[in-house]
């Protein structure tokens, strides 16, 4: 006869059940990481092939018309000043937080600055939306009978709190990696740097080459250098080292220091920071690995090892031994 008892419960949980989402969230993690591992992609094939396909164009004499791109902006003004009108009719529009956005978004790589009103926008739909489905799931579908008032509940709040915090935190984390990306190559760019300047080259054609060179290995930081106007490079880029460089290069250009001993000290200093950077790295990675190995490693190690001697001790006291009869 097959009982249909519940199984496990931990705080109200099915272990069973949780335990599989679990496996199957790893499963599918293993799967992705394969996935990211195979199709490795060049971040300049994509820029490369719109030059190339651009060359192509002018060489058969297509060029574009200015007006079509024109009327698009146009267009997309107009519908960004009907969602700012729409926000300042709620009250919920101040030009303080525009500001705020503008720089996260800037942090983040995107150029278009009309793009925070977008923003503040879908943190006002998203946490209705989300909690219109996290309502429509809990209460009307029911897909959780389990789940007490107080659970669901709890459930309604995070959707909601998600659905306003969500914009926020995928430009955050967006941001946090372009930052990282360009502090890896920043002592390599100003490396470079130090070599175009003892060259006799300008500070604009400096960057330029800086930029051309560094495209290919660092697309982020060959990106900002080919846009680079000193105030701006540190607007766009929240990272110390790099406001630090646009101290150093205005003050060179208004003092006239001499540029290349300066950025040389910089470059010296923040390949120092890179290399202790990764010396504590190194240092935290048994902290880091003390979980994981208590939880994957060592319960595996007691099963094999004790597993045998736990099996005779057991045939031992239950008289199973060879011996016995």
């Amino acid at each position: 006869m097959i009982s249909n008892a519940p199984g496990p419960t931990l705080l109200g949980f099915d272990v069973i059940l949780v335990g599989t989402l679990m496996a199957a969230v790893a499963a599918l993690a293993v799967m992705l990481a394969i996935y990211a591992a195979v199709t490795v992609k060049d971040p300049m094939a994509k820029r490369v092939k719109a030059l190339t396909a651009r060359r192509e164009e002018l060489k058969a004499g297509i060029v574009k018309a200015n007006a079509r791109k024109r009327t698009s902006l146009v267009r997309r003004s107009e519908s960004t000043d009907r969602v700012k009108e729409t926000l300042a009719n709620m009250k919920v529009l101040q030009q303080s937080q525009i500001e705020v956005i503008q720089q996260k978004l800037a942090w983040a790589g995107y150029r278009n600055k009309e793009l925070a009103v977008y923003v503040i926008g879908m943190r006002m739909v998203l946490p209705i939306v989300f909690g219109v489905v996290a309502f429509l799931l809990l209460y009307v579908m029911n897909i959780m009978p389990e789940w007490g008032s107080m659970k669901k509940l709890m459930g309604l709040t995070a959707a909601v709190g998600f659905g306003y915090k969500g914009p926020e935190i995928y430009l955050k984390n967006k941001a946090n990696k372009r930052t990282d990306l360009v502090r890896k190559g920043l002592p390599d760019a100003l490396d470079l740097l130090v070599i175009c300047a003892e060259a006799g080259l300008t500070v604009d054609a400096a960057f330029n080459r800086v930029a051309k060179e560094l495209g290919r290995a660092y697309p982020e930081l060959g990106d900002e250098f080919a846009l680079t106007a000193f105030e701006n490079l540190a607007y766009r880029v929240n990272l110390d080292s790099v406001k630090g460089v646009v101290t150093t290069m205005i003050q060179t250009e208004r003092y006239g220091t001499p540029l290349a001993s300066a950025l040389r000290v910089l470059s010296a200093e923040f390949r120092n920071e890179r290399m202790m950077r990764a010396e504590e790295k190194a240092a935290r990675l048994p902290a880091i690995m003390t979980v994981p190995l208590i939880l994957f490693i060592l319960p595996t190690l007691f099963v094999v090892i004790l597993g045998p001697a736990a099996c005779s001790i057991g045939d031992a006291f239950s008289g199973g031994g060879p011996g016995n009869k």
